[in-house]
């Protein structure tokens, strides 16, 4: 009787696993990663965009470029398919052996290393569990001989360890690893810093648009610079690998294209705004803006500082304008200073009148003179102390007639 747990058991004994559970490397989890995470970002901008009413074409294409270049960046700089080769071969597994195998073999060249990968194609072949995918990498100069030495001690495939020994060779003009690990050197040095343009880019976008654009303009060239060195840093004898009558030719592949479509399509771009940007100031615009349709948006502030300007013209237009010349300006000033001595002259014209006004009372009424000479005397002695600019200086005629009181 079978129980629960009698599932290819057989005669009681333990379950038997017939089959080995090593599996070839299927995807790179880096890739993937950085794939899934701009994926995730561009799906959560389509979800909200039919929500965007202004600025949708600039704020739309703004975000899908900017996602686009940074995925490129970061996916090229991981990736392993710079300059690559396939072919359909049919060589020995082992060396020395006889027995031979009908496979297909890839190379894919990266910045920082080479993937070989080897696959039985099933077609007359003693055995169909053929299915290798390795890496080598050359990070340091002495660190491919090291990885060829450690497959070989593993018992790779013959195919693989034909196409390795390539890339160890540093001598007799045949530094085929040398010149493409100086390349992805060169590649990797300028990747990282259009990524840094790429980051100020994205955060000159959200606070001053004008200076995104020129942002991108460098991204662009940087990307463009980025390709173009590592076209001219290959070998200058194009690699050709030979594995038993089959041979195989290197070409791009598409990180290598992927870089230069980037930054061909974020360099004419940046041209494009930034000439836009020349004639017709302040019209790009998204709605990814710090301030954007808030009291201090700068469309805002433009549109009230014109108004003002235009209220502040038609004030000074409807005004007759003089001309203003030399003789004018010297007339100015001296109405000023007329106007000056004015209050002067009103002061002292009213104490010599209360003096006149004074002299007639004292002398119509002669019984009441000590009483208006006390009245005169404490008049003067207030007229001394008051400040110079009100003090009158009295004439000698009426100092005669203030004596005679």
């Amino acid at each position: 009787m079978k129980g629960w747990f009698d599932a290819f058991r057989y005669d009681g004994g333990p379950t038997l696993y017939s089959f080995n559970n090593r599996t070839a490397v299927t995807g790179d989890v880096t890739l993937i990663t950085f794939l899934t995470i701009f994926s995730t970002l561009y799906v959560a901008f389509l979800i909200i965009f039919p929500g965007i009413r202004k600025e949708r074409f600039t704020t739309f294409f703004a975000v899908t470029l900017s996602l686009f270049v940074g995925a490129t960046i970061l996916v090229t700089l991981f990736g392993s398919a710079w300059h690559v080769a396939t072919a359909s071969i049919i060589s020995t597994y082992r060396a020395f052996s006889t027995e031979k195998v009908s496979s297909n073999i890839g190379v894919y060249v990266g910045l920082r290393h080479v993937n070989i990968t080897l696959q039985a194609s099933g077609n007359h072949n003693w055995t169909s569990d053929i299915d290798f995918n390795e890496q080598f990498l050359w990070i340091n100069s002495d660190q491919m001989g090291d990885s060829f030495r450690e497959a070989m001690i593993r018992g790779l495939p013959f195919p693989i360890l034909t196409v390795a020994e390539y890339f160890t060779m540093g001598q007799e003009g045949l530094s085929w690893g040398g010149q493409y690990r100086a390349a992805g050197y060169y590649a990797i040095i300028m990747l990282w810093t259009s990524f840094s343009v790429w980051i100020l880019m994205n955060l000159m976008l959200i606070v001053v648009p004008r200076y995104g654009a020129v942002l991108m303009t460098t991204c662009g060239f940087l990307l463009l610079a980025t390709a173009c060195g590592y076209f001219g840093l290959l070998p200058e004898t194009p690699l050709v690998v030979h594995i038993e009558g089959s041979t195989l030719h290197f070409s791009f592949g598409w990180c290598y294209w992927l870089v230069l479509i980037a930054g061909s399509i974020c360099l004419l771009a940046g041209v494009i705004i930034t000439v836009l940007e020349i004639i017709f100031p302040h019209s790009f615009s998204t709605i990814l803006e710090v301030d954007y349709d808030t009291p201090y948006d700068r469309h805002i502030i433009i549109e009230d500082s014109r108004g003002r300007r235009f209220q502040k013209k038609r004030s000074s237009n409807s005004k007759l304008e003089e001309p203003v010349g030399i003789g004018t300006k010297i007339l100015r000033r001296l109405s000023s200073k007329t106007r000056e001595e004015k209050p002067n002259d009103l002061i002292s014209n009213s104490h010599i009148q209360n003096f006149e006004l004074g002299a007639k009372s004292n002398w119509s009424y002669p019984h009441n003179q000590d009483i208006h000479r006390s009245i005169s005397q404490e008049s003067i002695t207030s007229s001394r102390n008051l400040p110079t600019i009100h003090r009158v200086i009295p004439r000698p005629d009426k100092l005669q007639e203030v004596s005679m009181w």
